[in-house]
């Protein structure tokens, strides 16, 4: 397994985030990301609150970055036709040179999933099927193969017409979300990466074993890269950010902040502080940290991306420290 740690960053596409500014300084964020040392830019994906669409904001991306992996955090497959999800993703793909991550869910039971599969006119029933059927036939377009038909669990098509470049290496990287046992035995099975958000380092540890177990006994032991998102708040108030995290938790969710760290990581307070809870789950074993800046607007996330630049020396420690599997 590779020890190196990576650390990304969440682009700030939502309206509560731009909150009247000019949708354009999001170009000069990723120049600022990609100038402070980050190793990757990611999008988020949703059409319950107003944001710049996923696909775009990538392709804009494109060629306003040259280093940095972009990616998904995480892409809604249901809301996408399969083949042409398939297109956009390859074209991205190539236009980067190669610098695609395409992590995927099927989103939750709730006000935050089975909406969007209304919108989408699909089924709820059997969206995990549905999501490793799409993956898999994205797979088989980038390939170059060109299939004229595909057989899955749920998606069955024909007459698929050639409208998919190929993709050298066969396409980007396919991680999944999600930290049920399901999930974790589908991602070791079949997925290049995991991207979950326990709010505890120990589930993340148990979750990532589980992984690594089922990856090993499908013969793909290493192949999985494990990752984590969690949202940072690195404050000096003196309640430790909990005042800021709670107003992103309403602004962002309409939830409490006892609500959200129930179910996702969250991390606020002091730099030495939040370099040191980041660092529990790098030694539980992740090695990719996608951080969402919990800000509530633009400037905020700029001043945000230069204090959390500032802890990069610290968590790249793991480049000389491995972690060893429990």
């Amino acid at each position: 397994m590779d020890n190196d740690v990576q650390v990304g960053v969440l682009m700030p596409t939502g309206t509560a985030q731009l909150a009247g500014a000019d949708p354009a300084e999001l170009m000069d964020f990723a120049a600022a990301a990609q100038d402070l040392g980050f190793d990757s830019l990611w999008v988020n994906d949703s059409l319950l609150s107003a944001r710049v669409e996923a696909l775009t904001m990538l392709a804009a991306l494109a060629p306003a970055t040259d280093r940095l992996l972009l990616g998904t955090a995480a892409l809604l497959p249901v809301l996408r036709r399969p083949v042409q999800a398939a297109q956009a993703l390859a074209s991205i793909h190539l236009l980067s040179g190669g610098r695609l991550v395409v992590a995927v869910g099927a989103g939750f039971p709730g006000r935050f999933g089975q909406p969007l599969y209304e919108l989408s006119g699909v089924p709820w029933a059997r969206r995990f099927a549905r999501l490793d059927d799409t993956v898999a036939l994205w797979r088989e377009l980038w390939s170059g193969q060109n299939p004229a038909s595909f057989r899955g669990q749920v998606l069955s098509l024909d007459q698929i017409p050639p409208a998919v470049l190929a993709c050298p290496g066969g396409g980007p990287l396919v991680w999944l979300g999600g930290a049920a046992p399901a999930a974790l035995d589908r991602t070791g099975r079949l997925y290049d990466g995991w991207l979950p958000y326990p709010p505890d380092p120990a589930d993340y540890r148990a979750g990532l074993d589980r992984v690594r177990h089922s990856a090993a006994a499908a013969g793909r032991a290493g192949a999985v890269t494990p990752a984590l998102f969690v949202s940072v708040r690195i404050t000096d108030a003196p309640d430790g950010g909990r005042q800021a995290m709670s107003d992103y938790a309403a602004a962002n969710y309409g939830l409490s902040l006892e609500g959200l760290q129930a179910i996702q990581a969250l991390v606020a307070g002091p730099a030495e502080h939040v370099a040191g809870q980041l660092a529990r789950y790098l030694d539980a074993g992740a090695r990719h940290l996608v951080c969402r800046i919990a800000a509530a607007d633009l400037p905020a996330q700029h001043q945000q991306l230069g204090r959390l630049a500032e802890l990069l020396p610290a968590l790249s420690r793991a480049r000389r420290e491995p972690v060893v599997p429990a």
